[in-house]
C-alpha cells in the first residue's frame, strides 16, 4: 500500500495505531510498513501508539491541543498553557500543560513537551470546556476562572499565606491584566475552592 491511499483514508492529522491496522489490515505485514514510514519521517511517532503525519504529507498542521489530550488522559488543558490560550498572560509557553487526577508525568516527544499536573479527582471535572478548532477536531481545557485556579494550587513554591499575596501573585508575578482578573466569574471561582478544599482560590474569589 503506498503512502497515498493512507493519506486518502486518515482524514485528520492526529491517529492511532489501531486506525493504522485498519487501514493496513490488507498488507502483509503490516507493522513492517509502519517501521519503514517511520524510518524515512513519512509518518512521526508521537509516542507508542501516536502519530501524526510527517512535513510532506500533512495537509494542515497537526493540533498540539489534541495530542496533548491523547497522550495521556483523562486529562484537560490548563496551567499556564490555558492561560496564554486565552491572552492572560503576556509570556509564550511552548510546553503543553495540562491537569489529571491520575499521577503526574511529563513526556518530551518530537512535536514538542507536555507536562500533566495532578490534581484532586473531585476538583478534576468542574470548570473544563470542550473546544472545536477550525479543522473541527476538539480539545479539553480548562476555563479561565479554573486555568488560573489550578495555577494557584500546582505552585506549591509560591509563599502565598494572605489574601493580598494572592493578588500581588496574580497580577505581578503572573502578570494577569486587572481587566482579565475582573471578568473572571466570582461564584465560578468560589465553587472550585471549594472543590479543591483551597485557601488560596477562595481568596482569589473574593478579589475586587
Amino acid at each position: 500500500m503506498e503512502i497515498e491511499t493512507l493519506r486518502r483514508r486518515v482524514t485528520e492529522e492526529e491517529f492511532d495505531y489501531q486506525i493504522l491496522l485498519d487501514v493496513l489490515r490488507a498488507y502483509d505485514q503490516p507493522r513492517a510498513k509502519i517501521k519503514a514510514w517511520l524510518k524515512n519521517k513519512t509518518l512521526i511517532r508521537v509516542k507508542k501508539g501516536l502519530y501524526v503525519f510527517g512535513e510532506q504529507w500533512s495537509r494542515k498542521p497537526f493540533s498540539r491541543e489534541v495530542l496533548a489530550n491523547l497522550i495521556y488522559g483523562p486529562s484537560y488543558i490548563s496551567l499556564d498553557y490555558a492561560l496564554q490560550y486565552y491572552g492572560l498572560i503576556p509570556e509564550r509557553v511552548e510546553m503543553v500543560t495540562s491537569c489529571t487526577p491520575g499521577r503526574a508525568r511529563t513526556f518530551v516527544t518530537p512535536v514538542g513537551r507536555f507536562l500533566y499536573r495532578q490534581i484532586p479527582p473531585a476538583a478534576y471535572a468542574m470548570g473544563v470546556d470542550r473546544l472545536t478548532q477550525d479543522h473541527g477536531r476538539a480539545f479539553l481545557i480548562a476555563v479561565p476562572e479554573k486555568a488560573l485556579a489550578d495555577k494557584l494550587v500546582a505552585d506549591r513554591g509560591a509563599d502565598l499565606s494572605t489574601p493580598e499575596d494572592v493578588r500581588s501573585y496574580v497580577l505581578n508575578h503572573l502578570r494577569v491584566s486587572p481587566a482579565g482578573l475582573k471578568k473572571m466569574k466570582k461564584s465560578l471561582l468560589a465553587a472550585i475552592a471549594k472543590a479543591y478544599g483551597s485557601r488560596r482560590v477562595r481568596w482569589l474569589s473574593e478579589l475586587r
